[in-house]
């Protein structure tokens, strides 16, 4: 890498450039801690480049907590991830049964025992919609294929759920959240013992797993989706309509929320811009420019998105101009 020659600074001129430069760095750090309207951000939230893992933005990014339907990004994976290293067929109708309602206090969808719908229906349902029952019924589907419950639950509906869930912390092992724990496909926190918990630093090693996925990349981006299933031999259809505000503004294609009265409001953002290309003769750099955004347990997730999206572009700016230089110990 070729570095450009700079002047010498005279004594006061070096002052001046090290304050200055010292003043922006605390003004970017307030801002980010504090918002842009003076607010204070969520208790914990991380900002990171999704190309290289590097950690821009962050508060308590660490700390454990309740991260309610964002534990579909996980039930998506391994359901994806099955149909891609197992020949899973994700236009294979499945029905809805009596298991899938465990845990489901709202039905938005109004589902009923007996529905016939496809997986890619169903996965459709659980990302753009966050809904608990499409997430519970590709569990117990994708569960019973999975071949790891024993004999004696065979005839359960409970034991393909358990083996899923088994299959979603398998999944989480081998991305590194050493600090997540999923226990349902849903996100569902309220009677559960033991107790769900992530993290963001976790979380985004997640997203980044999943944003690698062209299939999964669509199903986050979209706004409305009509599916269709089938009840009693008739063909019946649904709207679904994507519980993310910011999607499609200022660059965000993606990807999920969550909320319970645990977890608080819970948001994972995806922001893209144009790819930079630095030309050097004939030759030339191309550097992607995505960002992935995680808040948890805010009371104003999408003002705290927004203003993380627009500092973490700041940062990035910096930290590009600075040569993208990337501390080890600031990667995921």
């Amino acid at each position: 890498m070729r570095w450009l020659r700079c002047c010498r600074l005279v004594p006061g001129v070096a002052f001046l450039a090290k304050f200055l430069t010292f003043a922006v760095a605390v003004c970017v750090t307030c801002i980010v801690s504090h918002g842009a309207a003076g607010g204070q951000l969520a208790p914990s939230y991380l900002v990171v480049d999704s190309q290289t893992g590097y950690v821009l933005v962050e508060q308590n990014a660490r700390e454990k907590r309740q991260i309610a339907s964002l534990t579909k990004i996980a039930t998506a994976c391994v359901v994806l991830d099955w149909a891609e290293k197992k020949g899973g067929d994700l236009s294979q109708p499945t029905t809805i049964s009596p298991a899938a309602f465990a845990g489901v206090e709202k039905n938005e969808l109004g589902w009923q025992v007996g529905d016939v719908v496809s997986l890619r229906d169903l996965l459709y349902a659980a990302l753009v919609q966050s809904d608990n029952l499409a997430a519970n019924t590709l569990a117990i589907r994708v569960g019973e294929t999975l071949g790891s419950a024993n004999t004696a639950e065979s005839n359960s509906k409970i034991a393909p759920i358990t083996v899923f869930v088994a299959q979603m912390n398998a999944l989480a092992k081998q991305l590194g959240m050493d600090r997540t724990r999923f226990v349902n496909p849903s996100g569902f926190d309220q009677k559960e013992r033991p107790m769900p918990y992530s993290t963001a630093v976790d979380l985004a090693r997640l997203t980044r797993y999943a944003m690698n996925k062209a299939s999964f990349r669509f199903y986050v981006s979209q706004t409305e989706r009509e599916i269709s299933f089938n009840r009693a031999g008739q063909q019946m259809h649904a709207l679904l309509r994507t519980s993310n505000d910011l999607l499609g503004k200022n660059g965000i294609d993606g990807v999920k929320t969550g909320q319970t009265a645990r977890a608080g409001e819970c948001l994972i953002l995806s922001a893209n811009r144009a790819a930079e290309v630095i030309k050097n003769g004939e030759n030339a750099t191309i550097f992607p420019r995505h960002l992935i955004v995680v808040v948890l347990g805010s009371s104003d997730r999408f003002g705290d998105g927004e203003r993380l999206v627009r500092q973490g572009w700041q940062v990035y700016d910096q930290w590009a101009a600075a040569g993208r230089v990337v501390d080890p110990k600031k990667v995921l």
